[in-house]
């Protein structure tokens, strides 16, 4: 189907007397939840696409493609390049852990080796990720106990962490990974426990050159970003306990 054809079925084929799009794409943000008035919903800038009516969607959210896009996409397959991505996934928001944890699946499934620390998880935890990982027998470490902010004794927090560090750089030298996590590191960073510098050389020096390795938390460090390949950073829209009073539910949070 050519762009001019589907261009004229989204934008002259009604369903309810609406354009079709409008039953197709969600549109994050919008206020109210009525048939569209005459003027067009007004969206909260920081986080929905189509904010401004009049800015150009960004790049790879319309329907169809750029010219760009698509030589860029052509380019990137016949080059076919491949390299153990440093990926980090940081950010205010919920869903941090959650992304990593839908990699290692999607690695699991394709029988790569998966397996990784978590810093400050507390190291009896029985949380839902940790058993359905168990099941499927790929070591997702935690070492901690329990977040810095939480912490009775910040000395202990901080010593079993490092602990951590030492055992992740172990098992990320070993070569015996695919896909490594280390879940809630950026705060070793945040927080001076570890020089940023000093982990990035070492990452340079040991980390095989294969590896995919996945850094997860709040605060990552301006050096971290910049080292990265693939960076996300989760941004809260809305919280179920901020907004509502819904504390943490069993299969969501833990």
């Amino acid at each position: 189907m050519d762009d001019a054809l589907l261009e004229r079925i989204v934008t002259e084929h009604l369903l309810a007397d609406r354009p079709v799009e409008a039953h197709i794409f969600h549109r994050l943000g919008a206020e109210g939840d009525g048939p569209p008035a005459a003027a067009p919903p007004v969206y909260a800038p920081d986080y929905s696409g189509d904010a401004d009516a009049t800015a150009q969607a960004p790049a790879g959210t319309q329907l169809g493609s750029t010219p760009e896009a698509i030589a860029r996409r052509l380019a990137a397959r016949a080059a076919r390049t491949q390299k153990g991505l440093l990926i980090v996934y940081t950010g205010q928001g919920k869903g941090k852990t959650t992304a990593a944890l839908g990699v290692m699946l999607r690695a699991w499934g394709r029988e790569m080796r998966v397996g990784g620390i978590q810093f400050f998880t507390h190291a009896n935890a029985t949380f839902g990720e940790l058993r359905a990982l168990a099941k499927m027998q790929v070591a997702l470490t935690p070492m901690g106990d329990g977040f810095p902010w939480t912490s009775r004794d910040l000395d202990t927090t901080q010593a079993k962490a490092l602990h951590g560090w030492e055992l992740a750089k172990q098992r990320i030298a070993s070569g015996a990974f695919d896909i490594f996590v280390l879940d809630e590191f950026t705060s070793l960073l945040h927080f001076g426990w570890l020089e940023t510098a000093a982990v990035l050389a070492w990452l340079a020096a040991y980390k095989p050159p294969m590896l995919h390795l996945m850094i997860t938390g709040r605060d990552a460090p301006r050096a971290l970003i910049e080292a990265a390949d693939l960076v996300t950073e989760m941004r809260e829209v809305k919280h179920p306990l901020h907004t509502q009073g819904i504390h943490a539910q069993k299969g969501i949070e833990f």
